[in-house]
């Protein structure tokens, strides 16, 4: 996993689309059916509940029998750390809705850290998007633990691939919630795999809002290079603001100046300008930081159909980068994210489990529990573009003059990155470090091997109820859940 500094040539390029050479990988899947209880309000754009269905899906297609199931286990105070503060934390393990609610001091404490508005209470608004909910530090702790177990994984060797679509949780700073995330569970991921041998880890946000809270986290981290693609608007303050491709981490960086790459991307970006932005950048990318490990944060906000964003990719598209990040051979963590259109964001997560295999996957959504979600989609796993914009009536115009400048702007970045590397190939001064041996013992450690079958409880009560009256059944199961995602 250390790179040999003395031959430092870049990886070869991926493969095209469609190849089929080495299309099956060995890959691990993380799912926790309790992350999918919790509620962050009547009206928040935040539904967990996408996991669940993105699961139902997973299951469905019968991709489980082709990946490990990893145990579920929820992350400590201590592996929270490696992210957040102590002050931070101990607000979070203690606060609730009646504390919130009822001790004065408990919920200045709570404020002072972005934590908002009490579940339920009121609309929702940029000002209260991280509300305290019940069971809140179970939560966090739960979706922080599928990111580290999969970091785990892949230091032990064992799998090429690790997925945990409940995480990807990429706005939460050290000391503060932000933007619907509480804990940021891509930074536990990261220094984990640091700490397993891997010299050099790359991370790249797809997520519609740029990766803020990443970012400023390995500001001055030689070995650790973020590249955001996000939507960028200063008219329209787009959340949360920043990410202009002139921030290259500038003065505050240091001797890791040039290592945060962002690439702002109008309203209306489509498949076709996207990836002529992201497939030359993530090679020029690959070739000048040479990382040992990539971290691909794949939230689906930026598909078209968004309920908040304005990008306009297709679930193939949105795909394609984890089909080009996957073509390198490198150890690759997939991540969840941002999706508010959670029917959109369960097809897309769901096809890129199966790009992740090297499986091709039809498009007719197979009968399953939560079937009822897709009749908008007629029940396809690539929804019809036009009728999703339509419906949220956003700008499909995007101009060549700010692709243009955009990209030339980054490559610069580059250019001067690659001259940062050559004159200081050592990344912090310190050899790297040792690659971790692959112990049996650990992978049994974090592998279920006891079953391939989904602990969803919605499947239990599915199979108990029968076959027969699937239809029935769980149209009046989604009922509630449906009006929701479709207002």
């Amino acid at each position: 996993m250390a790179r040999n500094e003395t031959s430092p040539a870049p990886p070869p390029p991926p493969f095209a689309d469609g190849d089929t050479r080495n299309r099956r990988k060995r890959v691990c899947y993380y799912y926790d059916p309790r992350i999918s209880y919790m509620d962050y309000g009547e009206n928040h754009v935040m539904v967990p509940h996408r996991a669940s269905m993105t699961h139902g899906l997973v299951q469905a297609y019968g991709l489980l029998a082709d990946m490990d199931l990893l145990r579920v286990a929820p992350a400590t105070e201590a592996d929270l750390k490696l992210a957040h503060d102590d002050r931070y934390l101990a607000v979070l393990r203690t606060i609730t809705p009646d504390t919130y609610k009822n001790d004065a001091d408990a919920r200045k404490q709570a404020q002072l850290c972005k934590l908002g508005a009490v579940c339920g209470a009121g609309c929702w608004t940029e000002d209260n998007d991280n509300p305290v909910i019940d069971d809140l530090w179970d939560h966090c702790r739960r979706y922080a633990g599928g990111s580290l177990a999969a970091a785990r994984a892949l230091a032990t060797g064992a799998y090429d691939v690790a997925i945990n679509w409940s995480g990807g949780m990429h706005h939460a700073r050290d000391g503060a919630a932000h933007g619907f995330c509480y804990v940021n569970d891509i930074v536990v991921a990261i220094k984990t795999l640091l700490g397993g041998g891997f010299a050099r880890v790359l991370y790249v946000d797809i997520d519609a809002h740029h990766g803020d809270g990443v970012q400023e986290k390995f500001l001055r981290e030689r070995r650790v290079m973020t590249v955001s693609f996000h939507q960028y608007d200063v008219a329209t303050k787009f959340f949360p603001g920043t990410g202009a491709a002139e921030d290259c981490g500038g003065e505050q960086a240091g001797a890791a100046k040039y290592r945060a790459l962002n690439v702002p991307l109008e309203a209306g970006t489509g498949d076709e300008r996207y990836h002529e932005m992201f497939g030359p950048i993530v090679e020029r990318v690959m070739g000048v930081f040479r990382p040992d490990a990539v971290v691909l944060q794949c939230g689906a906000d930026s598909l078209a159909g968004d309920r908040i964003a304005g990008l306009r990719l297709t679930v193939r598209g949105h795909a394609r980068c984890v089909r080009l990040l996957r073509g390198y051979g490198l150890p690759l963590l997939l991540l969840g994210g941002g999706g508010y259109t959670i029917n959109h964001v369960a097809s897309c997560w769901c096809y890129e489990t199966a790009v992740a295999i090297g499986k091709e996957i039809p498009d007719d959504i197979p009968q399953h529990w939560y079937q009822h979600y897709y009749k908008s989609q007629d029940y396809k796993l690539h929804y019809c573009l036009e009728a999703a914009a339509g419906r949220r009536k956003r700008s499909t115009t995007t101009t060549t003059e700010h692709m243009t400048k955009t990209k030339k702007t980054v490559m610069d970045h580059l250019k001067h990155l690659s001259e940062d590397m050559t004159s200081r190939p050592d990344d912090d001064g310190e050899p790297p470090l040792p690659p971790r041996a692959l112990h049996i013992n650990d992978v049994d450690a974090l592998v279920d091997r006891s079953s391939k079958r989904s602990q969803d409880p919605m499947e239990r009560l599915h199979r108990r109820c029968g076959e027969e009256d699937l239809d029935e059944f769980f149209v009046y199961l989604g009922k509630k859940l449906h009006k929701r995602n479709s207002s």
